[in-house]
């Protein structure tokens, strides 16, 4: 039989780091730039390699072509903090749409797409709120799904889908 013992002092090494405010929210990833665009471009929206790479995946998954449609990004009203993130698939920008394209000849694993671009849809009322922003996809035990590293949020909820700005 064994025997833990629990001490209730606390050393300083044994406490919790400081959190680092100044951490970069997209170190370590690889950010793929819209054609057309300067790389960190206020006027427009990034995604990472690893949210490319779902996107082609669930746009093959819906039987959806590259060529045939993309990703809409927007913004609603509601939600834990005012307002919350929604995505969906549609098969042509609308009129005054900003359209992005990415991933143009680059391969990422399991890529259904043979190395398609795929396009993100933004409507002009929710650019105002995702100008800027880094579209990221992650994947740990704890959590699978879309995050929206986005410079214009001041605060955001825990379930990682509404914000304010």
């Amino acid at each position: 039989m064994s025997t833990v013992s629990i001490s209730s002092t606390t050393s300083q090494s044994m406490s919790a780091p400081a959190p680092d405010m100044n951490k970069d929210p997209l170190a370590g990833m690889t950010l793929l730039t819209a054609e057309g665009f300067e790389p960190r471009a206020k006027a427009a929206v990034e995604i990472t390699k690893n949210a490319l790479k779902r996107i082609r995946i669930a746009m093959a998954k819906e039987g959806i072509s590259p060529e045939a449609g993309g990703l809409r990004l927007g913004i609603t009203g509601g939600g834990c903090s005012g307002l919350s993130y929604n995505i969906r698939f549609d098969s042509q920008p609308r009129e005054r749409d900003r359209t992005f394209v990415f991933g143009e000849g680059v391969e990422t694993a399991n890529d259904p797409s043979g190395a398609k671009a795929v396009k993100l849809f933004v409507d002009p009322k929710s650019f105002l709120y995702l100008a800027g922003m880094v579209l990221d996809f992650e994947e740990t035990l704890m959590r699978q799904g879309f995050n929206f590293i986005n410079p214009n949020s001041t605060k955001s909820c825990g379930c990682g889908s509404s914000f304010s700005a």
